[in-house]
């Protein structure tokens, strides 16, 4: 099966500082798969390579077969990347109505589409908030606004950056519970998150980093077998 995503020898720097130093990871369509380190380690920055946010120093990103290293953020997202950033960064003067229809766009056709309505009932929440701007929705309410935002692009990759973070226990089980529904679906999903054990629960293949570099990859089975990866690399 080819690759939905590929990275191969990535490069990162910021200025003369380097942040990544020839990551390596490989996706399949309908695959969900994650990237976990401890903070600082380079798992945003890698999200922000793919996504076009950060230039690229050295190796390749294919995404579909395209190398995308190097293209505009604009264009990386309407080739079928989504982002669900870390923080959220939810519009304050939009509501919540106005971010899913200004975000929807059905490019690729696909005959099942994310719609604001389907949005809406993933997340009923939302849609009793269907008025309110982004800066009147408590930080779990905005959480869904941000997955609901990238779903509504119909994605074939969507990518989230802590997304339960700062969240209360309910409204984090919430947000499992939409990834697992979305996984189920077969949509294809790169998770950087800190709660292993419910990832586990979640996705086919890990990719461990520490310092910029790979130091581990394997699939769920291995990873909960191997409580020692947990203390050595992600602070468990």
């Amino acid at each position: 099966m080819s690759a939905l995503l590929e990275i191969a020898g990535l490069e990162v720097a910021y200025g003369s500082s380097q942040v990544l130093f020839g990551l390596d990871l490989t996706m399949v369509e309908g695959q969900a798969a994650t990237l976990l380190g401890r903070n600082g380690m380079g798992k945003t920055t890698t999200l922000r390579a793919i996504c076009g946010l950060q230039p690229v120093r050295n190796g390749h990103i294919r995404f579909a077969g395209e190398d995308i290293a190097g293209w505009r953020p604009d264009r990386i997202g309407r080739a079928g990347i989504a982002l669900v950033p870390e923080g959220r960064q939810c519009f304050p003067n939009l509501t919540v109505d106005e971010h899913l229809v200004a975000f929807f766009a059905n490019r690729r056709g696909v005959a099942d589409a994310w719609t604001p309505a389907r949005v809406y009932e993933l997340f009923p929440r939302l849609l009793e908030r269907r008025k309110n701007l982004g800066n009147q929705l408590s930080g779990g309410e905005q959480q869904m606004l941000a997955i609901g935002r990238a779903l509504v692009t119909n994605p074939r990759l969507l990518i989230l950056d802590e997304a339960t973070e700062g969240l209360a226990p309910l409204v984090r089980e919430e947000i499992w519970a939409c990834l697992r529904r979305l996984r189920e679906a077969g949509q294809s999903i790169l998770v950087v998150d800190k709660y292993v054990d419910k990832l586990i629960g979640l996705a086919d293949r890990h990719t461990v980093i520490e310092r910029g570099q790979v130091v581990w990859q394997g699939s769920s089975a291995a990873l909960n077998a191997d409580h020692g990866i947990w203390h050595r690399y992600l602070g468990i």
